[in-house]
């Protein structure tokens, strides 16, 4: 059957094809307000092989894929029929043949075929026209139906979550944590990104570091809204990116972390720990500086990408031991590496100046969102400052679509000033389920040992209690999403010997998070 008689059928319309003011007619008549895309004809419920629209319907369904029918999986040919919703149906179709036509498949059209459809596009020519022009007009409006501003858009995320350590006492506590970010362009190209914050969400009094969630912040006042993060970035050129860090900048804000799905940048959507996002090492320094990341090709997803940066905690206050070079700051330089579009790595180098009592893996003490034990974030308590050398091995490869496996190992070797040398360590490795059983939801495990001490000269002079028992990190977690909005994530956190001491209880976290979006 030709092209031209298979339109001459009456056709479902999909309202975003339609007018405004036709949407707004046909869902006060009670048209059902959405259609679905259908595979194939039987999923019609008032349409019967027995119907003289049968096959040609089949071979607009089967053949074409230009079809819609309604959510109640009916096609509702026995309504009438104007010449915009014919165009409107049209118009999708013509969308389909225009692919077809680009591909040499099987479905490609005859030469009869193209002849109706020239004739349908001729005769339908100002309908066609004028339903376009209103189509981009409504993109446009939907474009900026939720902004306040042209070049500004506002992305919020709100935490609920009900977590208990169930250690010695049970303490059952429902903690909250919201973030509001303002996303500026000037050019299309670039990104001024404002973030604000305010919440209570500490973490539990356990003696360690370990087994801190990814919404824990410390806020004297929870009622208090804080600029959390400032940075602005821009490309030079086709390769290169540069990123401006006024504060709260961290390092994950430019350089790949090599964890796809289960970081989310300490948001609510990824792993509960903030341990299970990322090498720790990237939480060695932060605050404010300059970042650049090289992408040699960054029309594929093949090759190699460097990044470098430069970011100090106080670099604001002019003050002695303080400002952008005399304080508090970290340097680093990584090589991501892309073999092939599912497969990733990364060697990550990080030096960095830690004034007495500062020293730690906790963004260079922003948000204390620390991860480790107690004894390897507090290596030099208030006695002296610390100068680290952090090398990191990061690993990421998507065996399916549906299954990621991420790996890492980090290495510090620490210099207390004055005292000695310290060495602490880390690996992991985590699994990611994207889509399990529910399109949108993500399952992730994750295994490994947070930052610990493994050896520190002269720790009799810092009075140091070094134990050196394996202090063991088990995740596992998964986020259902409600709608396209909210989403629940269940999930436990078991920390083993916790403080890398095997006379402390181990520590079980569960937590039930609720992130909301928008």
């Amino acid at each position: 059957m030709i092209v031209g008689e298979l339109f001459s059928l009456v056709v479902a319309v999909d309202p975003t094809s339609a007018t405004l003011e036709q949407f707004y007619r046909y869902s006060q008549e009670g048209y059902p307000s959405k259609t679905a895309q259908i595979t194939a004809v039987s999923q019609l419920s008032d349409v019967n092989p027995t119907d003289w629209s049968f096959q040609a319907l089949q071979s607009l369904v089967e053949r074409f894929g230009c079809i819609a029918g309604y959510r109640d999986g009916t096609f509702q040919g026995n309504k009438a029929l104007s010449r915009y919703e014919f165009a409107a149906g049209l118009n999708a179709c013509l969308q389909r043949l225009n692919e077809l036509l680009q591909t040499a498949t099987e479905n490609r059209l005859t030469e009869d075929e193209l002849i109706s459809l020239q004739r349908l596009q001729n005769e339908f020519a100002a309908e066609l026209s004028l339903l376009r022009n209103q189509i981009y007009n409504l993109e446009v409006w939907a474009d900026n139906f939720n902004q306040f501003s042209t070049t500004t858009k506002l992305q919020g995320e709100v935490i609920f979550a009900l977590t208990d350590a169930f250690v010695n006492s049970n303490q059952t506590v429902l903690q909250h944590r919201t973030r509001l970010n303002f996303k500026t362009s000037f050019t299309g190209e670039d990104l001024l990104l404002t973030q604000l914050e305010v919440g209570h969400a500490a973490p539990f009094n356990l003696k360690t570091q370990e087994g801190t969630q990814t919404f824990n912040i410390q806020r004297g006042d929870e009622n208090q809204v804080e600029l959390n993060r400032l940075y602005y970035q821009f490309p030079v050129g086709e390769h290169l990116k540069f990123t401006i860090g006024a504060t709260g900048t961290t390092w994950d804000d430019f350089v790949p972390t090599i964890n796809p799905y289960l970081d989310d940048h300490d948001g609510g959507n990824g792993t509960l720990s903030a341990f299970g996002q990322r090498n720790p090492i990237y939480r060695i320094g932060g605050g404010r500086g300059i970042g650049l990341h090289y992408q040699f090709n960054p029309e594929v997803n093949t090759g190699i990408a460097f990044s470098a940066g430069y970011l100090a905690a106080n670099a604001d206050e002019a003050a002695d031991g303080k400002g952008l070079f005399n304080g508090d700051y970290g340097a680093l330089l990584q090589m991501t590496v892309y073999p092939t579009e599912n497969l990733q790595f990364a060697f990550t180098y990080n030096h960095a100046y830690s004034t007495p009592g500062n020293f730690g893996f906790n963004n260079g003490f922003l948000n204390q969102n620390w991860t480790g034990t107690a004894i390897a974030n507090s290596i030099a308590a208030n006695e002296t400052g610390v100068v680290s050398h952090s090398y990191g091995l990061q690993l990421a490869w998507q065996v399916h679509s549906k299954f990621t496996v991420s790996a890492w190992g980090g290495y510090t070797a620490a210099r207390v000033v004055d005292i000695g040398d310290a060495q602490i360590w880390n690996y992991a490795i985590t699994l990611g389920f994207p889509d399990l059983f529910q399109l949108g939801s993500l399952g992730g495990i994750v295994m490994g040992r947070e930052p610990y001490l493994s050896d520190l000269e002269n720790s009799e002079t810092l009075a140091v209690d070094f134990p050196k028992d394996n202090s063991w990190h088990l995740e596992a977690f998964y986020r259902y999403p409600l709608t396209d909005n909210i989403s629940i994530t269940p999930g436990i956190i078991w920390i083993t010997n916790p403080n890398q001491n095997a006379n402390n209880d181990d520590t079980v976290i569960g937590t039930l998070r609720t992130t909301l979006t928008f």
